[in-house]
């Protein structure tokens, strides 16, 4: 009963794992790109998912291809935004990356002391949070595995 329940409960992660659709779909936006004196990509302001729609990453409608999600911001050394700081936000599809996709951030600072970060994440809007989260999903999932299969 018990390696009948183990089968079952790996099909069933399998099952959610695997994907049904292999195209991804991304927030794309640039505040480069933004109108004067607004800010639609959340450089400076919190990102409105409600009014901006995720992209097929291999429709004509993605700026470029891909198989996962980048949020890029770029800021000035400078230190308060009074003193002519500048930020810059970039979310999209991608299919390059360094590091690889590892559903976290990784950040550094250039050569002439712009603060960059990088977050690449996996799910469909996931680079429309802040931040980038660990699906809840996979968290269940893992803590089923380490219950069941458990000494």
């Amino acid at each position: 009963m018990m390696d009948e329940l183990k089968i079952l409960f790996l099909l069933s992660v399998l099952l959610c794992i695997l994907p049904t659709n292999y195209a991804i779909k991304c927030y794309q936006c640039s505040s480069d790109e933004d109108p004067e004196d607004e800010d639609l990509c959340g450089a400076y302001k919190r990102f409105d998912e409600r009014t901006h729609i995720p992209v097929d990453c291999f429709q004509d409608e993605s700026v470029t291809p891909g198989t996962f999600c980048v949020k890029v911001t770029k800021q000035s050394p400078r230190m308060f935004i009074w003193d002519q700081r500048w930020r810059t936000v970039i979310r999209r599809c991608a299919s390059v990356t360094e590091t690889g996709v590892t559903n976290v951030c990784n950040w550094g600072v250039d050569p002439n002391g712009v603060y960059w970060e990088e977050c690449y994440c996996t799910s469909d809007g996931c680079n429309g949070a802040s931040g980038i989260l660990v699906s809840s999903v996979a968290i269940l999932l893992g803590l089923g595995t380490l219950y069941i299969f458990r000494g």
